[in-house]
C-alpha cells in the first residue's frame, strides 16, 4: 500500500494575511524608501506576491509606489 503526499504531510500551515489589510492601510508613502528597500530584490527587482505575501491589491499598490518612487528619484532602477 503506498502512501501519498498528502497523508506524509498534513496541511498544518496556517493561511498567510495580508500584513497591510490587517492594519487598513490605505496607502503606502513613497517617500518612505526604506519600508520600499524590503520589497526589492538585492538586483533592484520588485519581489512578487508570494514573497511579499500582500494581497493582489496591496502588491499593484506597492509595484505602483515603488515605481514613483524610482520616478522620483528616492530609489535605484538597478542596484550594482
Amino acid at each position: 500500500m503506498e502512501v501519498t503526499k498528502r497523508a506524509k504531510f498534513p496541511a498544518t500551515t496556517r493561511k498567510r494575511v495580508c500584513r497591510l489589510c490587517q492594519k487598513d492601510l490605505d496607502t503606502i508613502d513613497y517617500k518612505d524608501t526604506e519600508t520600499l528597500q524590503h520589497y526589492i530584490s538585492e538586483r533592484g527587482k520588485i519581489l512578487p506576491r508570494r514573497h511579499t505575501g500582500f494581497c493582489a491589491k496591496h502588491q499593484r499598490m506597492l509595484a505602483r509606489t515603488i515605481k514613483t518612487a524610482r520616478m522620483a528619484g528616492l530609489l535605484p532602477y538597478v542596484k550594482q
